[in-house]
């Protein structure tokens, strides 16, 4: 779980269990930690389709927490959206060029809500087919119309995937093969430890220099795995690196700012 690119959670499940199930209570450990810092904080919780679960959307609107899921397409869901989808065909094969429309619903499944709520619908029509999407969320209609919700609010997760992919790739949380749950956790945690500091090194360290937005391997590859002399003495450990170093005016900014964040 991020915001933004801070890492909040970082929990290891089982893959024989339903997606969300577990949420629930990690989410109301966060948001009741956040909340004990900045009470009146707005919070949203966004992920895909997986956590469109009933109870989770339910804990959001019993504890004031806006939500924004996917929501796996059916054929009552599509069917809801026909006219839609044709608009956006002709169109499409008119200009030559995907297009879409978007549409609210105030929707209900069969059995498994509690209650109705609001699905914004994504028609649109690809060279290959159609490609219709659904979101459910919290938002009302009047606080963010259908395609702001799904283009910039929903859509924009999809930047929290390339936080995933840093740890995964960069950092070798995909590495739990051990024989062990706890063991495996252990070796996600320790990835998760080191996204957070490569992570505050690169905002606070290195804010104004080129590695400002660079991915955790970049940072790893070019500014920690070097090459350098240690050298160990009774009151200091000292590293010694070669003159013909890259980026030494980044290593110095960084040094310099990150002295200046321990003195605050």
């Amino acid at each position: 779980m991020f915001c933004g690119r801070h890492l909040l959670a970082a929990k290891l499940r089982r893959s024989n269990i339903d997606a969300a199930a577990g949420a629930v209570g990690e989410v109301a450990r966060i948001v009741a930690q956040i909340r004990a810092r900045w009470l009146k904080v707005e919070i949203l919780l966004r992920a895909d389709s997986g956590f469109a679960r009933d109870e989770l959307m339910t804990w959001c609107e019993a504890n004031g927490v806006g939500y924004l899921f996917g929501l796996a397409r059916n054929e009552r869901l599509v069917g809801a959206i026909g006219e839609d989808l044709a608009e956006a065909e002709a169109e499409s094969l008119a200009q030559g060029r995907p297009a879409r429309r978007f549409a609210d619903l105030a929707w209900r499944t069969l059995d498994s809500w509690s209650r109705e709520r609001r699905v914004v619908a994504k028609a649109e029509h690809l060279p290959k087919g159609s490609n219709p999407r659904f979101v459910v969320t919290s938002l009302g209609a009047a606080e963010v119309d259908a395609r702001s919700l799904y283009e910039d609010v929903y859509c924009a997760r999809g930047e929290v995937e390339n936080r995933i992919k840093e740890q995964q790739l960069d950092l070798f949380a995909g590495r739990t093969s051990a024989a062990t749950m706890r063991a495996n956790q252990l070796r996600l945690w320790l990835a998760s430890f080191a996204y957070v500091l490569i992570e505050a090194l690169r905002r606070i360290g290195l804010r104004f220099t080129q590695f400002a937005t660079a991915t955790c391997g970049t940072i790893r590859v070019k500014l920690l795995k070097i090459g350098a002399q240690v050298r160990r003495s009774v009151r200091r450990i000292k590293i010694a690196m070669a003159s013909a170093c890259p980026f030494q005016a980044e290593y110095h900014l960084a040094y310099l700012y990150l002295q200046r964040a321990a003195a605050f």
